[in-house]
């Protein structure tokens, strides 16, 4: 059964409450302003990032209304952070994020239209695209970081240091035992942990390391698949043999337990996924549509306020920030979609 991570964050005016409607469901009864409110900032930081592209100053306090954000669990960190802050300076409507997969997300997105910001640990399919245009959306792609997909063992794993792409795919393919990759290595059954096919990250190793075929991955012998990182991790904790893989911001969560394994010699940190010389690194997204964030200005706003402020965030939650081109990028878009 596939695990799902919901946090409804509701604000009131100035007062948050965080914990207590973790994992409940709230009605949306606060009333979503009919025009959007003076931008006027009150008392809102300036970002440490500018850029060329400068959104303009977004008072969240003027705000109120529902926010619905649904898809991957491995953006979902990051979007629980920004909606943490945007509601601490003010904001009076209800925050609404679900942890299901990339995929399950664009479906809420694009057939369902249930929701009004799909993450994404990967881009839009095609396939998707035209979903959503069947619906009257047209998806609009904002970059809001990088991550680092990252091969994991445990900690009682002394024998696993680095690995080549090739090694990963027989890892989690068609070898049985540890001495398949090499023969010194312990003559004991692979045990795999890996993220449900739901999940962007799967989709990502697959079209990364698999060459975009899932089915020797499928049909690999000891494998435990799961939407929920944490169950990944307690597996691959629970012995030498054991491997698994998930986002940088997880691993992170985890690095007394867990020990990352370098890919062709390099290791995932902030400089080797930026620069693309480790060869897991992968954007994280945002998408919306305009006519979502015209009729809804809070979405407008939060995704404002994400676009503005995510660099002051976004490597203490455990990714990293695009390069200032990207975000500008991204922040014209905001922009074209609002008309300005």
């Amino acid at each position: 059964m596939k695990a799902l991570r919901t946090i409804v964050i509701i604000g009131f005016a100035t007062a948050i409450l965080l914990g207590a409607c973790r994992g409940t469901a709230f009605p949306p009864t606060a009333v979503v302003p009919s025009s959007a409110p003076s931008l006027t900032p009150a008392g809102v930081s300036t970002p440490t990032r500018l850029g060329e592209v400068v959104l303009p100053a977004v008072d969240p306090s003027q705000y109120s209304g529902t926010i619905i954000a649904a898809g991957s669990s491995t953006v979902y960190p990051l979007v629980e952070r920004m909606a943490e802050l945007f509601l601490d300076e003010g904001f009076a409507g209800t925050i609404t994020i679900d942890s299901i997969g990339t995929g399950a997300g664009f479906e809420r997105f694009c057939i369902k239209g249930e929701t009004d910001i799909s993450t994404a640990s990967r881009r839009i399919k095609e396939s998707e695209r035209q979903s959503c245009q069947a619906i009257g959306r047209d998806p609009i792609e904002f970059q809001v970081g990088i991550d680092a997909l990252v091969i994991v063992v445990s900690r009682e794993n002394t024998f696993v240091q680095s690995l080549t792409l090739d090694e990963v795919r027989r890892i989690f393919t068609t070898a049985d035992k540890w001495s398949d990759i090499y023969p010194a290595w312990p003559a004991q059954p692979i045990k795999r942990f890996i993220p449900g096919t739901d999940s962007g990250t799967f989709d990502f190793f697959v079209e990364a390391v698999l060459d975009k075929d899932k089915t020797p991955l499928l049909l690999a012998q000891r494998l435990q698949m799961s939407e929920d990182d944490n169950v990944l991790a307690q597996g691959v904790m629970g012995g030498p043999y054991s491997i698994g893989f998930f986002g940088f911001a997880f691993y992170q969560e985890n690095i007394q337990k867990l020990r990352a394994v370098a890919i062709e010699g390099v290791a995932p940190d902030a400089a080797t996924a930026e620069s693309g010389a480790y060869p897991l690194a992968r954007p994280l997204y945002l998408y919306s549509d305009a006519s979502i964030m015209r009729a809804k200005p809070q979405v407008a706003a939060f995704l404002n306020y994400f676009l503005t402020y995510v660099d002051e965030e976004i490597q203490e939650v455990g990714y990293f920030p695009v390069s200032t081109a990207a975000l500008d990028a991204a922040r014209k878009k905001w922009l074209e979609a609002m008309g300005q």
